[in-house]
């Protein structure tokens, strides 16, 4: 972590509405249709060692019902008899029976610790399915959601130890060779934890490529795996593998191989032989100064330095690139200059192209510089943090609006986890490059807006309900506001019964839906077709957010919910509801 850099979360004002007055109920009749299963949905019910709330998160409140995000409202989910059933929808008046798309092998009922069975849908003809009881398979669909173009088709599968549900998984080209990357979820007995639950959570990290020059067998060529001491509420691989995103109540690590270990300590070893600094750098809010010891028999003439915009190569003679590599942040590369000073060493100047950054380091992932900081610098951050100390317990006890009251705060406005974080790994150096503290931005749901990006999180600020949607290629901008949710935060706490959240991919609307029967609706502001005025204050409104409220004929708990921009698709044990939210274009 200590080489993580520390970000944050920039909220769009744009995007937000401190006018915001409300949902107001709306008592207008939804459409819902309702499909009877031919068998009913294969829940697995907790054991009686399956006790800890990470347990129940990870798989007494699963999602039994899949939305496949590359075709437009069609869901899947897998029945008692292991067959994975599919409902595409193109009209609600005619609406089919689901279908059998897939059986697995496997008899579930003969397995005794399984899990539920669980799939992911890696790419448009591509899908990641577990059985729960410990294999993995690696399915070719073709175009889902047609009976004449789907067709399933094993081309890998195996064993890969205890059971585990598929969190997440990316179908992706590298090496010119097709790639999918999984990540599987476990829940598993920690003999060493004698003081916690006495479980710990891992993250499997499965790569599995296709063979080169012509065999086109699927194969594992990587196998890396995350450990934590609770269940993630977010995890999901880059669209291009080389990275992971985590949101998490506690911290991941990945564990290491003991050829990690042994090759980790030989490099501890030469770097405790090699002490002195390769290079030194100190900052301003405009530039950045890098000074370099040269040997003595260089000259100007055996130096050779590369700017560009993200990068920097500085190389000596004709040897190896001294510092070389991509930039903190951004350099205006044309003003960059070097000059070599009379002590014989070398002064580089980096113009920055943000002013006001800090780096927290000089170039990504190089520990062979030392940072020099200069003490103007200290007492302007220590003056800069003055307001938030005091030397006497209450400084202004007459001040007439204190910050914060905590009698003021309601029992909806306090949630358990505060200490919740984002981190990104790298999939090569398997550290953590970016973590922001969320503090209390409680996370509430995901949702795959654009399914050749990575799912969007949604997460609670103040009593609003931001969504982010991460950018992995972007690492200026590498989470983006892209939609508010006026007053879901405050009002979902209240929601005590309240199992899955959802919103539609074109930010329409959000939804929620209690264990048993109530799905409530929350349209955001639309204009209105008629004048209506408020009272209280004499003006005219122009758009009003609806709250619409749903109750489902069927007394068997709610096992699935999922949202897409017209409709929401709610699972029972053996019933599939259809309510139509929107109209579509």
């Amino acid at each position: 972590m200590a080489g993580a850099a520390h970000c944050s979360l920039q909220a769009k004002r744009l995007l937000l509405d401190p006018k915001f007055e409300g949902y107001k109920l709306s008592l207008e009749p939804l459409a819902c249709y309702q499909l009877g299963l031919d068998a009913a949905v294969a829940e697995v019910q907790l054991r009686d060692d399956q006790y800890t709330l990470d347990h129940m998160r990870a798989f007494g409140m699963y999602n039994y019902l899949h939305l496949d995000s590359w075709y437009q409202d069609n869901v899947y989910y897998v029945d008692q008899f292991g067959r994975v059933m599919n409902l595409s929808v193109t009209l609600d008046t005619a609406l089919q029976k689901p279908r059998e798309v897939f059986r697995l092998p496997t008899d579930l009922t003969a397995c005794d610790n399984r899990l539920c069975a669980s799939m992911h849908f890696s790419s448009s003809t591509w899908v990641t399915l577990s059985d729960g009881t410990g294999r993995l398979y690696l399915i070719k669909s073709g175009k889902r959601g047609s009976s004449a173009t789907e067709k399933w088709e094993i081309v890998f599968n195996e064993e890969l130890g205890s059971p585990f549900i598929v969190a997440h998984s990316v179908s992706f080209i590298k090496s010119d060779a097709h790639s999918v990357a999984v990540l599987l979820l476990r829940v598993e007995k920690d003999e060493l934890d004698t003081k916690g639950s006495g479980f710990h959570v891992t993250l499997e990290w499965v790569t599995i490529a296709e063979g080169k020059e012509g065999d086109h067998r699927y194969e594992i060529i990587k196998r890396r795996v995350l450990q934590g001491k609770s269940v993630p509420h977010y995890a999901a691989i880059e669209p291009s593998g080389d990275g992971l995103m985590i949101v998490s109540h506690k911290p991941f690590t990945f564990m290491q191989s003991e050829s990690d270990k042994l090759e980790e300590n030989d490099e501890a070893k030469v770097s405790n032989e090699k002490k002195d600094p390769l290079y030194y750098w100190q900052q301003t809010e405009d530039d950045v100064t890098i000074t370099v010891h040269l040997p003595q028999d260089i000259t100007r003439d055996d130096i050779k330095i590369h700017f560009s915009p993200n990068n920097i190569c500085v190389t000596l003679k004709d040897q190896p690139p001294l510092m070389e590599g991509k930039l903190y942040s951004s350099v205006d590369h044309e003003s960059c200059t070097w000059i070599i000073r009379e002590d014989k060493s070398l002064e580089i100047s980096l113009i920055k192209k943000n002013e006001g950054c800090r780096w927290t380091e000089l170039i990504v992932g190089d520990t062979r510089g030392e940072f020099i900081i200069d003490p103007s610098q200290c007492s302007e951050i220590a003056e800069s943090l003055m307001h938030l100390t005091s030397e006497v317990m209450n400084p202004n006890p007459e001040k007439e609006n204190p910050p914060c009251n905590a009698q003021e705060l309601e029992e909806c406005d306090a949630f358990l986890e505060d200490g919740a974080s984002l981190s990104r790994f790298d999939g090569d150096t398997l550290k953590v490059t970016h973590i922001i503290n969320l503090g209390s931005n409680q996370y509430l749901f995901s949702v795959v807006v654009n399914p050749k990006e990575m799912p969007c999180f949604c997460l609670r600020h103040d009593v609003d309900a931001l969504l982010w949607q991460p950018h992995s290629d972007q690492p200026e901008n590498m989470w983006e506001h892209i939609a508010t949710f006026n007053a879901l935060g405050y009002v979902q706490a209240s929601k005590q019964d309240k199992k899955f959240m959802a919103c539609a991919p074109d930010y329409s609307y959000a939804a929620l839906c209690e264990c048993l029967r109530r799905v409530f609706i929350y349209r955001q502001p639309t204009p209105l077709a008629t004048v209506l005025y408020n009272r209280k204050e004499g003006r005219q409104v122009g758009q009003v957010a609806k709250q619409l409220v749903a109750t489902l004929e069927a007394n068997d708990p709610i096992l699935g919910f999922q949202a897409t921009s017209e409709r929401l698709f709610v699972l029972t044990t053996k019933t599939l509801f259809l309510i139509k939210v929107n109209s579509g274009n």
